[in-house]
């Protein structure tokens, strides 16, 4: 009864949930850049690829700790490449 308690508290508080999934391939990426991959070769990995879609994928980069770890040049590059890959 606790679960529908809570949603009746905050109906739409599922709209602002984050997926442990997604938090799980965000630390990926930021461990993997850390260890000096390029952000575009990590987002081709089977690791992320089994895991997001390009949407999941393109949210995953409006994070701050990735935009921290990755720096915005790097960020907005890829962004741009998600959007040519999701329009085509």
């Amino acid at each position: 009864m606790q679960s529908l308690a809570s949603l009746l508290r905050s109906p739409f508080s599922f709209l602002f949930a984050r997926s442990s999934t997604e938090d799980r391939v965000a630390a990926y990426i930021v461990r993997e850049h850390s260890r000096g991959r390029g952000l575009s070769e990590i987002l081709d990995d089977r690791y992320v690829q089994n895991r997001l879609t390009v949407e999941q994928q393109r949210r995953l980069l409006d994070r701050p700790e990735v935009v921290h770890a990755l720096g915005d040049d790097a960020v907005e590059q890829t962004r741009r490449e998600l959007e040519s890959l999701s329009a085509g």
